[in-house]
Formats: C-alpha cells, sequence, structure tokens
C-alpha cells in the first residue's frame, strides 16, 4: 500500500512537471459590473453578467411567463445598452443583437413557460456590444411532497375564475390551537414568479393576529402581518441612489423588487394600516422622503419657505419630476396617520417637522403648480405615472400639456396636505398660517367640485385636459373617487353616486376606466389591491355592501391565490399576467412584485380597520366596524365570533371582539350589520373613546344586531379580457387634421381618427366648452367662433357611450414668433448652429442659477389675452425618468419695467429622435397685452428637485455632477388667446 502512495505522488510530480503552463488570467474588459435589469427582477440588480473570458459575460435568468421588458445596464445606469436606441425590439432566441451603447426603449423577451434563459453579451467590441438569448434545458422535476401533510387544521378557498374553472387556495396548520400559529398556504394558481406552489408563515407575538374560526381568514392576515415584517429592513437601495450602496434606514422598502422608499407608495401604505403597526418606521421612512437644499446650492428670488428648503420629495419620473408630478403631498396621508398613532413624547417633534416640510412644500406647489382661474393643482395623476397607459397617445411628446392638466387624485392629495398643514399651524400656536391654509383647502373642495364633478356620469373626471382646452375629460379612476370620499370632499350625495356608477368586472373594480385600446396591463386593465382597499374604505363609509363585497373579495382572492399581496392583477381575470399569446406586446401586468408595501398595507387596513372598525385619531380610537353578510357567511365561523388580538396603539394593548349574529343560512343576501352596542373592559362605551379611558391592557366587545338589506347597486360589467371591447374601452382619441377658415372667415376643422372606426362619433370643444356632438369624420364649420379659439375633439363609442382622450388642442389665433437668432435676444450663452439632431440654431444648455434670457421691444398686433410660451428642448433624460425637469421664472415686463405677467413655467424632458429632433413648447404664461405697449420677456432661476440634498447621488442629470435645470433655446411664442 505504501508503495502504491509513493509510486502515485511520483506520477503527480511528473504529470505537474510536463503539464503545459497556464496562461496569465485574461483581464476583465469592462471597468464596471453589468446587470440584465428588467421586469422579471424589478429593474434591479440581482442578475450580474459573470466574465467568462474571451469577451464573454453571460447570466443565468429564471424567467416566468411573460412579455418582459429588459436592458443591460450598470449598477448606476450609467451604462445602458438597448437594441434600438429609437424603439423598443422583441428579442428571438439564438440570434444576435448589435446593442446601442446608449439610453433607449427598453427590448422584450417573450416566453410562454417557465425557464431559465442564458443571456450571453460579447463586448469583444466594446463600442458596439452584442447580445444573444438562448434557452437553457430545463431540468428533471423532482416529487413534490404534499405540504398540508402533517397539518392538524385545514380550510380549503375555491374561486371561480373568468373561463368557468375553479382555482383553490388551501391553509394548515399543524397545531391550530398555539397562541402563536404557524401555518402553510398552498395555491392551484399559476404563480407569477417562479418558485414553489406553497408557502409557510408564522405569527409574531408583538404583533396582533386573528381568531375568526376561520383558518384562511386568520391565516391571510398573518400573511400580510408576515409580508409587511419582510418589507421591514435596515437598509434600502435603487441602482439609480448611491451607486446602488446601501443607504442605514429603520424603513419600509417597497416590495419584493422594488428595494427603496419612494414618496406615494410608502405614504398610501402607511395611512392604510402600516402606521398603525409600526408608527416609528413610518415616521422614519417619512422623514427619509424629507430634504433640503443641497451644499451649494443659491436659493432663487421667488422661491418659497423657509431658508434651509425643508420639503418633502417628489421621486424621479414624468418629464423630470415636480412639478409635472406633484403628488408628493400624498406624504400627508401617512403624516397625519402617524401622528395619530405616535407615542405622545415623540409626537411633538415629528408635528413641528411636518408643519415645515408642509408649510413649505404647499407654499412653493402655490407658485409652481396651482391654476389661479381653474382653483386646481396641475400635474400628473396620482400613482398613474407611466403616461402612455391613463393619457393620450400624443401626451408623452409634449409633457407640458401633462404638466398643465389638473388631476383628480392629486388635487384631492393637495387638499389633505392644506387640511392636515392648517390643525399642526393651530396645534402649534399660529393661526394666521391655519387661517390660510384652511382657507385655501376649502376653495379648493369648492373647485374640486365645480370643476371636476360631470353631472351626467355621477362621477368625477379623473382629470381635465391640458392648456388651451382644459375640459373635465370622460375619463375615471378608483383612486381619485375613492380618495374624494374617504377626505370629505366629495359630499353624501356625491358619494352615493361613486360608490354606484364605478364600474366593476367580475373581479373588482378597474383603476381607471374606461380601458385604453393597445396598451398592456399594468395601471391600464388592471386592479391594484391598494386600491381596491381605498374603494372598500369609501364604501364603509358610504354603508355600501355590494361594493364593499367586491373589494373584500378581491383583496381575499388575490393574496390566497397568489400566496402574497400583489402589486396588481389584471382586471377581468384576477391573474397575475395575463399571456396574450395573439399579441405579445399587450401581455402584462408588465411589472409585479410580491409582498408589495401599499398592498400589505391595504390588506392589513381591510382587518383591522375594516372589519374589526379599529382606527386612530389625535384623541383616540374610533369603532367603526363593517361587516356585510357576504363577508360574515364566508370568513367568519358559524358562531359568528372574531377577535383581534394584541392590538397595540401608543402603548395600550387590545383585543376586540366582534359577536355576530349567528349563520341563518341565507347571509349571502347583500347587507351590513349595525352595530348595537360597545362594551370596554366589561363597561358601555361610545364608537369613540379616549386614550384616557384606555388601560395598559383592554378588552373591546362589539355586538351586531341584523343585517338591513341593501339594495344599492353595484353597476357590472364584463368581457373577454383578451378582446379590446367597446363595452369597456374607449376609442383611439381622434386628431384635427387641419384647421382653415371658409370663404366667410368661418374656421373649418379636419377631424380624424384611426381607422375612423365604426361605431364611433366625434365630440368638438372650442376653448374647452362642448360646441358639437355627434360628428361624423371629416368637416365641420365653426359658425360662431371667435376671432380666437382653441379647437379639441373627442371619439366616443356609440353603444357603450364610452370616450377617448381630447386630441391635441388646434388653435386659430395671432401668434407672435420669435427665433432664438432675433436680434432682440440676448443670452448669457453663445447660440449653437445645427447638428445632427437638432435642425435649427439654438441657445444650447442653457439654464445655470445665474444664467439670463430676455427678448426686448415684444410687441403684440392686437389687444388680448396671450399665452407665452419659450420654445426648447430638454434632452437631460428620458420621458419618463429623472429629476432635471426645467422649471423656471418667467417674466413679461411693460415699457417702464412694471411687471404684466410672472410665474414658474416648465420645460419638462424631451424626446430624441435619430435626426432631426423636434422642439416643444413650455407651459403657458397668461398676459393681458396692449397691441399699443412694448414688453420685455426675462426668464430666471426657479428650482427643480435636483436641487434637494436626497438628490446628490443620483446616478443621470442633476445627481452627482450637480443640480441640473438646463435645456437649449429656440426662440417664444406667444399666442392670443382671448
Amino acid at each position: 500500500m505504501k508503495k502504491t502512495v509513493i509510486a502515485l505522488t511520483a506520477l503527480l510530480a511528473v504529470l505537474v512537471l510536463t503539464a503545459p503552463t497556464a496562461p496569465a488570467a485574461e483581464a476583465v474588459p469592462l471597468k464596471y459590473d453589468i446587470y440584465v435589469r428588467g421586469a422579471f427582477n424589478g429593474w434591479g440588480t440581482d442578475d450580474l453578467l459573470a466574465y467568462k473570458g474571451k469577451g464573454v459575460y453571460e447570466a443565468d435568468v429564471l424567467v416566468s411567463p411573460g412579455n418582459h421588458a429588459f436592458k443591460i445596464g450598470s449598477k448606476d445606469w450609467s451604462a445602458e445598452w438597448v437594441a434600438d436606441p429609437a424603439a423598443s425590439v422583441r428579442v428571438d432566441l439564438e440570434r444576435a443583437y448589435p446593442l446601442a451603447t446608449q439610453a433607449g426603449p427598453e427590448d422584450y423577451l417573450f416566453t410562454r413557460q417557465t425557464a431559465t434563459f442564458r443571456f450571453r453579451v460579447d463586448v469583444s467590441n466594446r463600442a458596439r456590444p452584442v447580445l444573444s438569448v438562448t434557452r437553457l434545458p430545463a431540468p428533471a422535476q423532482a416529487q413534490v411532497p404534499d405540504p398540508h401533510k402533517d397539518a392538524a387544521a385545514t380550510r380549503t378557498l375555491d374561486f371561480a375564475t373568468w373561463d368557468g374553472k375553479q382555482e383553490y387556495a388551501r391553509f394548515s396548520s399543524p397545531d391550530p390551537a398555539a397562541p402563536l400559529r404557524t401555518y402553510v398556504h398552498s395555491t392551484t394558481m399559476q404563480l407569477r414568479d417562479p418558485g414553489p406552489q406553497f408557502a409557510s408563515y408564522q405569527e409574531d407575538a408583538a404583533l396582533p393576529r386573528v381568531r375568526s374560526g376561520n383558518l384562511a381568514f386568520d391565516a391571510l392576515f398573518a400573511l400580510a402581518v408576515h409580508e409587511m415584517r419582510q418589507d421591514s429592513v435596515k437598509e434600502i437601495r435603487d441602482g439609480n441612489y448611491n451607486g446602488n450602496a446601501p443607504i442605514p434606514c429603520d424603513c419600509f422598502e417597497t416590495g419584493e423588487k422594488w428595494h427603496y422608499v419612494w414618496t406615494r407608495d410608502l405614504s398610501y401604505a402607511a395611512e392604510l394600516g402600516l402606521a398603525m403597526l409600526d408608527p416609528q418606521r413610518v415616521r422614519n421612512s417619512l422623514e427619509f422622503k424629507l430634504s433640503g437644499w443641497r451644499d451649494g446650492v443659491t436659493r432663487a428670488a421667488h422661491v418659497a419657505g423657509t431658508a434651509d428648503g425643508l420639503q418633502i420629495v417628489q421621486d424621479t419620473g414624468s418629464g423630470g419630476s415636480w412639478p409635472v408630478s406633484t403628488d408628493r403631498v400624498t406624504w400627508a396621508f401617512a403624516a397625519e396617520e402617524t401622528l395619530n398613532n405616535l407615542a405622545p413624547a415623540e409626537r411633538p417633534a415629528f408635528a413641528a417637522r411636518a408643519l415645515q416640510a408642509l408649510s413649505n412644500t404647499i407654499e412653493n406647489d402655490r407658485l409652481a403648480a396651482f391654476d389661479q382661474v381653474a382653483g386646481l393643482y396641475t400635474g400628473e395623476e396620482s400613482f398613474l405615472d407611466w403616461r402612455d397607459q391613463s393619457y393620450a397617445a400624443w401626451i408623452p411628446g409634449d409633457l407640458a400639456s401633462m404638466a398643465s392638466s389638473a388631476a383628480l387624485s392629486t388635487n384631492v392629495a393637495h387638499y389633505k396636505a392644506l387640511t392636515l398643514a392648517a390643525q399642526l399651524a393651530r396645534e402649534q400656536g399660529d393661526p394666521a398660517r391655519a387661517e390660510r391654509y384652511g382657507d385655501w383647502a376649502a376653495a379648493l373642495k369648492r373647485s374640486i367640485n365645480t370643476r371636476l364633478w360631470l353631472p351626467d356620469e355621477g362621477m368625477y373626471s379623473s382629470l381635465t385636459a391640458a392648456h388651451f382646452d382644459g375640459a373635465p375629460l370622460h375619463k375615471f379612476d378608483w383612486l381619485g373617487q375613492a380618495l374624494a370620499i374617504v377626505t370629505g370632499v366629495a359630499d353624501g350625495e356625491r358619494a352615493r353616486s361613486i360608490l354606484a356608477r364605478y364600474p366593476h368586472g367580475p373581479m373588482g373594480a378597474p383603476v381607471i376606466w374606461p380601458q385604453q385600446q393597445g396598451m398592456p396591463v399594468y395601471h391600464n386593465r388592471a386592479m391594484w389591491p391598494f386600491v381596491t382597499a381605498y374603494g372598500l374604505r369609501a364604501a364603509a363609509l358610504g354603508r355600501h355592501a355590494g361594493v364593499a363585497d367586491a373589494a373584500y373579495d378581491a383583496l381575499i382572492r388575490g393574496a390566497a391565490l397568489n400566496l402574497s399581496n400583489m402589486e396588481n392583477l389584471e382586471w377581468l381575470s384576477g391573474q397575475p399576467v395575463l399571456l396574450d399569446e395573439a399579441h405579445p406586446e399587450l401581455i402584462g401586468p408588465v411589472i409585479n412584485s410580491r409582498r408589495q408595501l401599499w398592498s400589505v398595507g391595504g390588506y392589513i387596513g381591510m382587518v383591522v380597520r375594516n372589519v374589526f372598525g379599529v382606527s386612530a385619531t389625535a384623541g383616540g380610537i374610533r369603532l367603526q366596524p363593517f361587516v356585510t353578510t357576504r363577508l360574515r357567511a364566508g370568513m367568519i365561523g358559524a358562531d359568528g365570533v372574531a377577535t383581534l388580538r394584541n392590538l397595540r396603539l401608543r402603548g395600550h394593548a387590545i383585543d376586540v371582539t366582534l359577536h355576530l349574529p349567528a349563520d341563518t343560512g341565507n347571509n349571502h343576501a347583500a347587507g351590513a350589520y349595525a352595530v348595537e352596542r360597545i362594551l370596554l373592559n366589561g363597561q358601555p362605551a361610545g364608537a369613540d373613546i379616549r386614550w384616557d379611558q384606555l388601560h395598559a391592557e383592554n378588552t373591546i366587545e362589539i355586538r351586531f344586531g341584523k343585517a338591513a338589506a341593501d339594495a344599492q347597486p353595484v353597476r357590472r360589467v364584463q368581457a373577454d379580457p383578451y378582446r379590446e371591447d367597446p363595452a369597456v374601452f374607449g376609442p383611439h382619441e381622434p386628431v384635427v387634421k387641419s384647421v382653415t377658415r371658409d370663404a366667410a372667415g368661418h374656421p373649418v376643422l379636419t377631424i380624424g381618427g384611426p381607422g375612423e372606426a365604426a361605431g364611433v362619433t366625434y365630440n368638438v370643444y372650442r376653448d374647452g366648452k362642448p360646441v358639437a356632438h355627434g360628428l361624423a369624420a371629416g368637416a365641420w364649420t365653426d359658425r360662431a367662433a371667435p376671432a380666437n379659439a382653441c379647437y379639441a375633439v373627442e371619439a366616443q363609442f356609440g353603444a357603450s357611450a364610452n370616450r377617448s382622450h381630447h386630441s391635441q388642442p388646434r388653435c386659430i389665433g395671432t401668434v407672435v414668433d420669435i427665433a432664438a437668432t432675433d436680434a432682440r435676444v440676448a443670452a448669457s450663452v453663445a447660440l449653437a448652429g445645427p447638428n445632427a439632431r437638432f435642425a435649427e440654431t439654438h441657445l444650447a444648455n442653457w439654464g445655470k442659477p445665474d444664467d439670463h434670457f430676455a427678448v426686448r421691444d415684444v410687441r403684440v398686433p392686437q389687444d388680448g389675452e396671450y399665452a407665452v410660451q419659450v420654445r426648447y428642448h430638454n434632452g437631460a433624460n428620458q420621458v419618463n425618468l429623472g429629476i432635471s425637469g426645467g422649471v423656471k421664472w418667467l417674466t413679461v415686463k411693460d415699457g417702464a419695467g412694471a411687471i404684466v405677467a410672472q410665474g414658474v413655467v416648465q420645460l419638462p424632458h424631451a424626446r430624441i429622435d435619430k435626426a432631426n429632433t423636434p422642439t416643444v413648447f413650455s407651459t403657458p404664461l397668461a398676459a393681458k397685452l396692449d397691441a399699443r405697449a412694448s414688453y420685455r420677456i426675462e426668464m430666471s432661476d426657479f428650482f427643480n428637485m435636483s436641487y434637494l440634498q436626497s438628490n446628490s447621488t443620483f446616478s443621470a442629470a442633476g445627481g452627482v455632477e450637480g443640480p441640473s435645470n438646463r435645456f437649449d433655446i429656440y426662440g417664444v411664442r406667444l399666442l392670443r388667446v382671448r
């Protein structure tokens, strides 16, 4: 044996000595990491392309069925590679795609089945990397044991599908009598993301739990609480910030695929339910979304607020963020709920900081995003921030028009910010500020009800058309309607009308109505659980059992069948991804995430706030349970007893027990139970209980009487989810092909639409007022037109009466154009000549804080009201990204130097074409001008989100290299509108 070992050792030595020398380690060609980033991984950095040698990088990515958008990108997006910078490309397997090393629209990978794909990027030619994608063979499937095999108790929920089948969710517990249960939860439905068809989770001794006599209902609440814990993190990160390095923060991250804190996601999640369970973490997260000026920023003369600039952050987004988007004020929803739940010792400091941030935000929003004529705040719809999904098709090419429209949801959020600021100012001994914000809130409420309520629809319009139109559109969204009810903007009659009129599909309410053709599922054609949760709250306030039941069903079904509280679902089928093989470009939801924070908050709020009826107020707790007969029959045991245990509010432990009438077998009739009696620690109590009435440990019993029959209607609609049915879709918006004048001088509009579909008629608006209805495509003459007017047209389906967005307005007023090359123009930057992309001479990269721009000796041919606009191009980032939208102060002065008009104008990001990129116009400044006078137009600095310290680590324009509020100027235009 020993000799054998010696011989083998000698042989190995010879082999080592005679083996060829290993080559030196090959240098890695790229100095940074690159990743496959797409809808399948939340656009994150989970899928690193590893270097394999000879210029090749590879990553194997497990991808679920769908049509998935993706790009090749670095951690901070400084490198971004796409197949075509001008258009999305559907990537076929085994085919080579040279990549452009510049920003552009995402590419797509389609798969019918869950599979592992190898992404291969060859950077041998670093100027032109080459991408190819192959499918790897599927591994042999192991036998999966029954996850419920050792259960002591089980419960199954069954759900009918849209196509007449059944799906099942099963729940079990090995020890149902344990004080803290463990649950196993399985589903028959194909999950959105790869993984097992079952999950296990446990109850937490520090958090509330439910005992309802229904194991499934108890488990689903435990799931939501468990997912809240999963979203509770010590650090956050995002590829656009801090080089994707972790940022310490005891915060809530946004979901499994989103590891950052976003203002609106956090705020709605917190207000729905999270602030009751973890107010300190919510406070930390809210503080993270506040920022003052970054070092070196000098505040421009017209900017309002305190010297430090502390305000709410508007996250990156459309046109370069604020004030194209202005729903940062949703922060107020969460702040109010947090203040109600914080321990008394912690409340004053946060209240003072909240008032300062709210006040600075309110004052600057008033300057940058308030329409004094309409009395409404402008800006993108709240959360519906994929403009193609919920705006007219022409809007992404003219984001100034989105910036000047007014949205219901955003205006209700401004109302909440104003009312909370007024309340905090009163508390903090500032009656003048309290009166100011209180008056603004009251006026805003009147304007919402005057300008956005559509009596013929019995609902609020979701948004107005843009400048030069301004009409409220026949477009609707469930979040806006629900928030109007929840905040009290809608009175009782309007609330009842909304609840009866907003349409519901078989699985629940869509977030927008009607749907938009040619768009994949995301905001369009989708249900979002957090929006459903607000709809439930509105239904409970309006005592509408039918709408509440639809919400309860949707929230329970979504969590049960998906093993998680998902981001969104297709609205007609309830699917986490609707695989439309005939139209892969329409597959969606385009992106989806488990344990999405606001979905988690919505489910927790459904149970705590709606079923058990508990909410916190500044003075105590309020008890307003809304238990329907349908919910009681399906989710509460036969004895009608359900308990919420260990709810902890401001240091008080509370157990709430509901005592419902016995199950009589006919509880499926629509209706809700009336509260007969409330006992606090055995003593009679009212619906409002003061904090000082609560002990360290408390029991609350709520006894109900018989259910009252509820005959209130629910508007139900139905359609095949694979068809663009006029019953649930709106028409494409039309175009005004031309505006001419006839021999008598009357304007003649030529109206057309995509395909000019059968069953579609057209309505004409002049200056935002309807002037013609039910027209056919073709020419229409306005025989009552004034000398100056702007026209827009909408399409309408005959059978369903669903309407389109409005066309881009066409105006016939007098126009004064002054080019940047005009001798009257003076600027601090030199003219730049035409180039490959820009065909005209222009003032390039104007807009540093000390830059100046002026146009002297401006004259108009007629007296009247003019819209003054800057013709520009802003290519600092893509139209859907960034923090570098242009935000400047424009002034018109007369010959004596007196100010005739002044205010903020917006110059958002604009599209860049391969050649001859078109210019666009800023938002307009209204000015009343005299033909006998001479005027001077001046433009100076204001600010955008890149001026805030929180964006100092942002990877793109306006971030690490300093603030960016710059664009190219081509001239100014004065359009006579009246």
